[in-house]
């Protein structure tokens, strides 16, 4: 025997208001931009280092996590992958 259950069951209760996806929606443009950034200068200064691209990531990862608390695994899996794969092509590691 199948049980229904209702959309608000299987919904979380987590309801934002007009203000806060607002301001989600900002902080969202806000590191999508940083992370730009981040991957235009990786990509176009000739004069940097591994260990000052090394360090950008890590900055960038700290300002993100800064923005967005426990949100740790969705930075591993969305940015981490773009900026590691614009690390190896630039410096050329395996």
């Amino acid at each position: 025997m199948f049980l229904k259950r209702n959309e608000q069951d299987i919904q979380p209760q987590l309801s934002q208001s007009p203000a806060e996806k607002q301001e989600e929606l900002r902080k969202i443009r806000r590191l999508q931009w940083m992370v730009d950034m981040v991957l235009s200068v990786l990509c176009q200064d000739p004069n940097l280092t591994l260990l000052e691209a090394t360090e950008m990531i890590t900055n960038c990862k700290n300002a993100a996590l800064a923005m967005f608390p426990d949100k740790e695994l969705a930075f591993d899996l969305i940015y981490k992958p773009r900026l590691q794969r614009v690390l190896v092509e630039r410096f050329r590691l395996q």
